[in-house]
């Protein structure tokens, strides 16, 4: 133990002293040498080696399938079914009907009425086509109880051309048409005055009066474009009374989209400008001159959330009046919304909108064409309409309507019966026996109701009601306005040739009111009576191009007066055949 404890005091002494023998000795520097790199380092990894290893198997499940064999015995087993053939059940297809690019009708009935019409329509390539049209009504009059002539003839043509392209389609159309009436309306108490120059003073009046109207329209509508359509139209209106009018009308619509959303925007501009010869409030001594412009704007767009949908927009027009420099603008509102209650069967909506109407000569005769030549012309604006109703269903096949409404219009354009005095030298209109046009502002509470039903193909049903209460200013009526308005159809496909249909209508009692000035008695309002019609007809199918038809008017044979002192025609009946064909 104590030799070992020397060895290794020995073994550290020698290792200290080499320590000290290779140190560095005090102010002894060290020296610098160069070495020089021949080639640098460029390491290189080999392949590692890899150790092949044959895995073990376990060959007790890789044991060969064992073959089983195995026999069936087959016991025979009496059977009696027979199975039959499958047959496809066989579906009746319905004959398609052929179609006709062209039709002719004509019909004649009592009173010598004449009623023809002609459509022609012409493929000119793949996408053109050119179209016509010529319509003709007259009748001879007979009206029972009326002295002067009651004659008719309405007569227009127009011819169109148009294309259908794959980003448009547009067309252009050109008409004319020439109406004759009569004013043969005279007072119940006409010739009260001079009961022994009557005849003479009946004799002297020639009621007949015509119109006549030129047109040049046109429409466009577009897919690839912001402009969705585009609408114009000129006319030109014209009466035997050297009355005349012309009308300018063009409706650009386009859509822009904002943020995702689409806005649709109707830019209106609608021009109308026009005179007439004699002023009848001027008895006659100066002519009547007229001309506004109307330009407005119209956006909006609607938005879809589940169940609702709200349409959001708004009008702003504006009104020159030409001939007394009278200028106006006018703002209205444009919001619709409907909500699903219960799907498809019941449906809310409600909304309130306005607009201004530009009311023109040519419009009013075609709803009174006993006008006398001497209007006061000036636009209508409705303030607003606010409305809200249910529709849906009742069924698959029943359609129902309600609405609500209250409106609140300007310068509403009404019919009223010219005052007259019983003078040999009057103009032919001047005897009680024509209309003038006033404007009032109204406003009406309105309820509309309507129900429409499909029985079945071969069956069809509608019935609609209107009902107004009038609240007007100045202690006046709403002259000529029926509070109540019923209407009714009913169409039968009897069998493949024979069909039938029936439409009956009531109008409610109106108001008007006119003054003999000659008799000096103050004019009180006249109550018009109400009135029932109906209308019947049947047709029957000869072949797919041949077909005969018999119409039925006024079956009660009613003497009702739509206008005051103009008693209608009363039974009528027409008969006349329909032919189609192709070129």
């Amino acid at each position: 133990m104590k030799l070992n404890c020397q060895y290794k005091i020995i073994v550290l002494l020698v290792l200290f002293a080499v320590q000290f023998s290779f140190a560095q000795k005090k102010n002894e520097t060290i020296g610098t040498e160069t070495v020089n790199v021949v080639k640098p380092y460029s390491p290189t990894i080999s392949d590692a080696f890899k150790v092949k290893e044959t895995p073990s198997l376990d060959d007790s499940g890789n044991q060969p399938k064992e073959v089983i064999k195995y026999s069936i015995l087959s016991v025979p087993v009496a059977s009696t079914f027979t199975p039959s053939k499958g047959k496809a059940e066989g579906v009746e297809k319905a004959k398609k009907e052929r179609l006709f690019n062209n039709y002719a009708t004509l019909g004649v009935g009592n009173y010598s009425t004449l009623n023809a019409e002609l459509f022609v329509n012409q493929d000119l390539g793949n996408n053109d086509y050119v179209a016509g049209m010529f319509r003709h009504h007259s009748s001879q009059g007979g009206i029972k109880d009326v002295e002067l002539n009651d004659e008719f003839y309405d007569t227009a043509i127009n011819v169109g051309y148009g294309q259908n392209n794959r980003d448009n389609n547009w067309n252009v159309d050109l008409g004319y048409q020439n109406q004759i009436y009569n004013w043969y309306g005279l007072p119940a108490d006409f010739g009260s005055t001079i009961l022994d120059q009557r005849y003479d003073l009946v004799n002297s009046i020639n009621p007949d009066h015509s119109y006549n109207t030129i047109w040049l329209g046109g429409n466009a509508e577009f897919t690839e474009s912001i402009f969705s359509n585009l609408a114009a139209k000129f006319t030109h209106f014209s009466d035997s009374y050297s009355s005349s009018e012309n009308r300018f009308f063009v409706k650009p619509t386009f859509t822009i989209d904002v943020m995702d959303q689409a806005i649709k925007t109707n830019v209106i501009v609608d021009h109308v400008s026009g005179s007439f010869k004699n002023n009848y409030l001027q008895n006659n001594t100066e002519a009547v001159k007229y001309g506004f412009t109307n330009v407005g704007i119209e956006p909006s767009f609607v938005i879809h959330e589940n169940d609702w949908t709200l349409e959001l927009g708004a009008g702003v027009f504006y009104s020159g009046d030409t001939e007394n420099s009278g200028n106006k603008f006018y703002f209205y509102p444009k919001v619709n919304a409907s909500y699903k209650l219960v799907g498809d069967l019941m449906i809310f909506y409600t909304g309130v909108d306005g607009g201004l109407k530009q009311n023109s000569y040519a419009d009013f005769v075609t709803e009174n064409p006993f006008l006398s030549p001497t209007l006061n012309m000036r636009p209508s604006s409705t303030q607003y309409n606010v409305f809200a109703g249910l529709k849906g269903k009742l069924a698959n096949n029943v359609n129902y309507n309600l609405t609500g409404s209250y409106l609140n219009e300007k310068d509403k354009a009404l019919f009223k019966a010219n005052d007259y005095t019983e003078v040999i030298t009057n103009e032919d209109y001047a005897f009680g026996n024509s209309f003038g046009v006033v404007y009032e502002d109204i406003r009406t509470l309105r309820f509309y109701a309507e129900l429409k039903a499909d029985f079945s193909q071969n069956v069809t049903f509608g019935i609609n009601g209107t009902f107004n209460s009038y609240n007007t200013d100045n202690v006046v009526e709403a002259w000529n306005l029926p509070t109540m308005k019923l209407s009714s159809t009913l169409d039968v496909t009897i069998t493949k040739q024979w069909y039938a249909g029936l439409n009956v209508f009531y109008v409610g009692e109106r108001k008007d009111m006119q003054t003999n000035t000659s008799l000096g008695i103050d004019a009180t309002p006249i109550t018009l009576k109400s009135y029932f019609d109906a209308n019947a007809h049947v047709g029957y199918k000869f072949s797919e191009r041949l077909t005969f038809f018999l119409k039925a008017n006024n079956i009660g044979n009613q003497a009702y007066q739509k206008w005051m002192n103009y008693p209608v025609q009363g039974f009528q009946i027409l008969g006349g055949a329909n032919y189609k064909f192709d070129f």
